[in-house]
């Protein structure tokens, strides 16, 4: 029998985010992908027709403050341009921070 490796820190930050986002409703109500743990938090796409100005790409961040920053871009062309963001959002109100920036909802 094989043991799990225990997750990175920067694993342990972004699935506390996508928990904090909803999990497995906050993926199927978004139609989040390729989500990637990064340095510092959760990326993932979003398809293109689902979110408006332009936005396929959320990038949160764990900051120095113990909050989060919610980034919200596009992605084409081996580039990132951010479109807007939120700094200093808690995390029970990443949810509804995700929902203003991208004008998805996050559950039923």
């Amino acid at each position: 029998m094989t043991q799990a490796k225990p997750l990175t820190n920067a694993q342990q930050v972004a699935a506390t985010i996508l928990d904090q986002l909803g999990a497995r409703r906050f993926m199927v109500m978004t139609g989040a992908r390729e989500l990637v743990a990064t340095s510092q938090g959760l990326q993932f796409k979003l398809p293109a027709s689902f979110a408006r100005a332009g936005v396929n790409m959320i990038r949160v961040e764990l900051n120095a403050m113990d909050t989060y920053d919610v980034i919200a871009g596009r992605w084409a062309r081996l580039d990132f341009k951010e479109k807007t963001r939120e700094n200093g959002v808690y995390g029970e109100d990443l949810q509804r921070a995700f929902t203003r920036l991208t004008g998805l909802d996050t559950h039923l």
